[in-house]
């Protein structure tokens, strides 16, 4: 592509050629109308000044002889005032007081207007750079004398001319000008451009890793090589998200294959050599039951995970969060058991229904349980309440854990991102990641909230548009702010 005119160059002709129609069009638009605006109020003083003078000539003209010397004594004002060739002549041959020229009386414009013309009534005629006025005078309603002045409009040709030379001397200055600084302009912007083309490059050829681009501009390039490093940094996260991703998958699926390969192997060398323990084959079944629901909950996760960045479509229909709380909980019943730790359903005042999808809110509830039940110790209990709040429906799974720091509040909501007080137990980051999304797409959303005064530990909220069954709507009416329908303890 480097034989194609460069990205300068087109600027540079761009704006040369955005001048110089500019330029054209001012011209066009400037001194056809100058000209016409200075010939007309040309033309406009010399007749004014002639009427002006018209009483004198009328006053000079009734003596009988005519005053030959006030007349002379008018046309020299007359000459040096408009700068004209002024004529008095007689409708009979022959001049008046030798003063005008005697192939004047010829003239068709004079016969015309000494013939059909009224007293005092001027007329012009414009031939080119010439103005012909012509005034009938003398008593009685038949003039029988012309004032006759010949103005030449050559001095608004030469205004004119002047703008013009002026105005081209300005446009070539103004071109000049404008052809440096928008070399330098194109130059600046061109730099700045290819700036970012290497930027691209080097991501091409290193990837997300290469150096990030820097211009401070605050103008569009500027925002686009600020969106261009935000988007690196973008890609950078995501590469190494991936990398965390990989490494952590291998570890957390190597680590519980491994585990259950070794105890089929010792339950097979046992039932080979006849000599079964039974005790001792519980505690290996047992221990291979955790570590395939482990390896369930790795690929629910994965699955799900799958399923959000394909944009799987969700259904809404109305949910009843009580019933379906109960329902989930009693998968968890078995696994709170072993692990010591008792889940508790609160039961709602009465049906508490939300909108969405029945399969994505259970899926958000068992996440939270599974997340409650990882951290929560021997001998507490989780907390599940289904509720109205305001204008919303809610879940809370509150635990009695060791909490989540204040600077990790949203941290641990990022995919593949895990707080500090895991315990050492594994996992992908995934979990809670993958509720707040569903919950965000299910028009909800997921927090974490602070705990009752006095108790440790986390509680986490799933809010959900309420949706009432058909026929339900009349017998329902929301809370406000701050009213929940939680049946008070123990009742």
């Amino acid at each position: 592509m480097r034989g194609a005119l460069g990205l300068r160059p087109r600027l540079l002709v761009a704006l040369l050629a955005t001048s110089l129609v500019t330029l054209a069009a001012a011209a066009l638009t400037l001194l056809p109308p100058l000209r016409n605006r200075l010939r007309s109020e040309s033309v406009r003083t010399s007749v004014s000044a002639t009427v002006t003078q018209l009483p004198a000539f009328e006053r000079a003209l009734r003596t009988n002889p005519p005053n030959c010397a006030a007349i002379f004594d008018l046309v020299v004002t007359l000459t040096q005032q408009i700068n004209a060739q002024v004529y008095v002549v007689d409708a009979l041959p022959g001049p008046i007081c030798q003063l005008n020229n005697p192939h004047v009386v010829g003239d068709l414009l004079v016969q015309h207007s000494l013939n059909t013309g009224t007293p005092d009534k001027p007329v012009h005629v414009v031939h080119g750079d010439d103005l012909e006025l012509v005034v009938p005078l003398g008593p009685g309603a038949r003039p029988t004398y012309a004032l006759i002045v010949r103005k030449p409009l050559t001095d608004v040709s030469g205004a004119v001319g002047q703008v013009r030379d002026s105005f081209l001397t300005a446009a070539l200055i103004g071109l000049v000008a404008a052809l440096l600084l928008g070399f330098g302009l194109a130059t600046t912007l061109v730099r700045r451009v290819e700036r970012l083309r290497r930027a691209a490059q080097r991501v091409t050829r290193e990837g997300a890793g290469a150096p990030r681009p820097r211009d401070d501009g605050r103008d569009e390039i500027g925002d686009l090589a600020r969106s261009f490093a935000a988007m690196q940094g973008a890609l950078l996260r995501q590469e190494e998200a991936r990398r965390a991703f990989v490494a952590t998958a291998s570890h957390e699926l190597r680590t519980p294959l491994t585990s259950l390969s070794g105890m089929l192997e010792l339950l097979d060398e046992d039932l080979v050599e006849g000599r079964l323990d039974l005790t001792d084959a519980h505690q290996q079944v047992g221990a291979a039951r955790r570590e395939l629901r482990r390896l369930g909950n790795l690929a629910a996760e994965l699955l799900d995970l799958s399923r959000l960045d394909a944009g799987v479509p969700l259904r809404s229909e109305p949910v009843e969060l009580g019933e379906l709380t109960r329902a989930v909980a009693s998968e968890f019943e078995q696994r709170g058991r072993e692990l010591g730790v008792t889940i508790e359903v609160v039961p709602p005042m009465g049906p508490c229904w939300a909108g969405g999808d029945p399969t994505a809110i259970a899926r958000v509830l068992r996440i939270l349980l599974d997340n409650a039940l990882r951290f929560s110790p021997s001998r507490e209990t989780i907390r599940v309440v289904a509720h109205y709040r305001g204008e919303r429906a809610q879940i809370e799974v509150a635990d009695r854990g060791p909490g989540v720091p204040d600077d990790e509040r949203e941290l641990i909501f990022e995919r593949f991102k895990r707080g500090s007080r895991t315990g050492g137990e594994g996992g992908f980051g995934l979990g809670l990641a993958i509720g707040r999304e569903l919950a965000e797409r299910l028009g909800g959303t997921l927090t974490l909230v602070e705990s009752e005064p006095g108790h440790r530990g986390a509680c986490f909220v799933c809010a959900l548009p309420i949706e009432l069954p058909a026929g339900g709507e009349e017998a329902f009416e929301a809370p406000p702010d701050g009213v929940t329908n939680v049946p008070p303890a123990g009742a």
